[in-house]
């Protein structure tokens, strides 16, 4: 799982990170080098490649470091205050929608989504963990509601997967932010539905 131990905490690493984002929403992969990573971070070539071995590796540490942020945004945001409905749609407007909004907005962000094959990995256990916090914001809801969800022919990890999958899914379909947050709403009411006494 990806959490926050695994984000950048050195202040060099975190700068040169940062300094490649830029230069990634503004180039592309393809077009940067790491010489235009180095220039952008104020640090040597040398210097730069002491600390990754090429453009691929500093694009895994960015996708590591906005994944493990992501987690921690759905973690705050589901013990936050709030109904079940309002935390679910916070924690998903928090840790996806509003995170891509730099990499849907920029010239290059479909180049840089298309990248998704050399962090798939990652993605993999970036999905895992917010599973896992979204499922446990289900399960404590059902308790508290008094809802078995077993007798329902339910559980709260199929939830959470409905939901991810869903979100996964309307994400092909609607590019717009304002309307990915509608169609994530719809999704939410309806498990907040299944999490209700009948």
């Amino acid at each position: 799982m990806i959490e926050s131990e695994d984000i950048a905490t050195d202040p060099k690493r975190a700068r040169i990170l940062d300094s490649a984002m830029k230069v990634f929403l503004a180039y592309g992969f393809a077009r940067t080098t790491m010489d235009d990573i180095a220039r952008a971070a104020d640090m040597s070539r040398p210097a730069l490649y002491l600390q990754f071995k090429n453009k691929t590796d500093i694009f895994r540490a960015i996708a590591m470091m906005l994944l493990g942020r992501s987690i921690e945004q759905a973690k705050t945001a589901l013990n936050g205050d709030g109904t079940f409905a309002e935390r679910m749609t916070r924690a998903i407007d928090e840790a996806l929608i509003s995170m891509m909004r730099a990499v849907v907005t920029s010239p290059h962000g479909a180049e840089l989504l298309d990248m998704k094959s050399s962090v798939a990995d990652l993605v993999g256990r970036w999905r895992g963990g917010l599973v896992e916090h979204v499922a446990a914001a289900i399960e404590e809801e059902a308790v508290g509601n008094g809802v078995d969800l077993a007798a329902k022919g339910l559980s709260a990890k199929l939830l959470a997967d409905m939901l991810l999958d869903g979100l996964e899914g309307m994400k092909t379909r609607i590019s717009d932010p304002d309307e990915q947050r509608q169609a994530a709403a719809a999704l939410i009411k309806v498990i907040d539905l299944a999490l209700q006494k009948s």
